[in-house]
């Protein structure tokens, strides 16, 4: 028997144990409500929600997704019910579930960011937060604070400060120094570390003579961004001491195990979802068959060995 067993949080008091390394993306799974009967969710490493903010939100006007040759463009722009909705209607649900359950929060403000992780404290089927300051399809907030790393920086205090529960900050490609981000939200007290989240991108309707997207522009996740996304898990993994979860066109089992190879202690599942819920399963049912194949006990035996 492999174990798979993940620890995000190894200096945070309670911890974060995964029983594996396969998450689910948020944006792209719901609350996990929606999915539990479609897949045995219980099966997961865990569960990222969509993102969630301190009121809810309507998100961005129609269209919103365009397919794109090697992925998804979406414009999304953070729809959601708002935390106390979150707190009261699903919070209850994962109280009862196996897998551990984490909540995507996100901002316009710093206080915004403290604001909905404070509201988040003490609520069981909690088990961690991830702070989302690289959302490249909304007004204000997200990226702006992602793409500097003081800001990104005082995100992380200020989160920290008013929870808890483990934190992780989730990344943007968007930036000239990933390294630099990644180092100042690790000084900042993030327990873990999530990338890549989308990239900025757009697509024009030829017949129309316009822009797909209702907002333009959105993010392109997908294949097409896996080879970006790999790239800087395997720079951020040589300069910071806390875990990593890599994310970016993750569909099977070979793309997880390269992240891992990379560097990351977990993925995360994110598009492929949309196309076929069961793929998370699919990921970690092939990554079983690798380590049993290869005589590999621990999934740590393999965390970073492409660095040499």
């Amino acid at each position: 028997m492999v174990d798979l067993r993940v620890q995000l949080a190894p200096s945070h008091p309670s911890g974060l144990l995964l029983a594996n390394p396969v998450m689910t993306a948020a944006g792209t799974f719901g609350y996990g409500i929606e999915h539990s009967q479609l897949v045995d969710i219980q099966k997961l490493g865990a569960i990222v929600c969509k993102g969630t903010t301190l009121k809810a939100r309507e998100g961005n006007p129609q269209p919103r997704l365009v397919e794109t040759a090697s992925g998804l463009l979406n414009s999304v722009g953070l729809q959601n019910i708002g935390v106390e909705a979150v707190v009261k209607d699903k919070a209850p649900v994962w109280a009862q579930w196996q897998v551990p359950v984490v909540v995507n929060v996100a901002g316009e403000t710093i206080d915004e960011y403290a604001e909905v992780a404070a509201r988040l404290e003490g609520v069981a089927g909690i088990s961690g937060i991830e702070v989302n300051i690289s959302c490249p399809n909304v007004a204000s907030g997200g990226m702006e604070f992602g793409a500097n790393p003081k800001a990104a920086a005082e995100v992380t205090a200020s989160v920290k400060a008013v929870s808890s529960l483990p934190i992780i900050v989730k990344l943007s490609p968007s930036v000239t120094d990933i390294g630099e981000i990644a180092s100042a939200v690790g000084e900042a007290g993030a327990d873990a570390i999530s990338l890549i989240n989308t990239v900025v991108g757009m697509a024009i309707d030829i017949k129309r003579g316009k822009p797909s997207l209702g907002n333009i522009m959105g993010g392109l996740s997908g294949p097409a961004i896996k080879p970006i996304a790999l790239c800087m898990v395997y720079k951020v993994a040589g300069i910071v001491d806390v875990p990593i979860i890599g994310c970016g066109g993750i569909s099977c089992a070979d793309d997880a195990l390269e992240f891992i190879m990379a560097g990351a202690s977990a993925v995360q599942v994110g598009t492929a979802n949309l196309t076929n819920p069961q793929t998370a399963l699919d990921v970690l049912d092939g990554i079983k068959r690798f380590a049993e194949k290869e005589g590999i006990q621990k999934l740590s035996d393999i965390i970073g060995i492409a660095r040499g």
